[in-house]
């Protein structure tokens, strides 16, 4: 899941470099919390927050297949 999220926000971004995924795991959720550059947190969020929205239905989607259910958190 952590590289799912870390491949999806590297295409998204300008600086792929500074793409940090961290996977916080709990009983029955897998909490994944995304850090990206300052300047590039509007292209993973959206117009609207759509971008941010697709990425969290893909996440779960592949979430589901695992049997997992997976939240996915933009940090500044």
């Amino acid at each position: 899941m952590k590289e799912l999220v870390e491949t999806m926000a590297k295409a998204l971004v300008d600086r792929p470099e500074e793409v940090s995924v961290q996977e916080v795991d709990g009983e029955k959720t897998t909490v994944l919390e995304l850090r990206v550059a300052q300047s590039d947190l509007g292209k993973v969020i959206g117009k609207q927050g759509k971008t941010a929205r697709a990425m969290r239905t893909i996440l779960s989607a592949a979430g589901t297949k695992m049997g997992k259910r997976c939240v996915l958190e933009i940090l500044e």
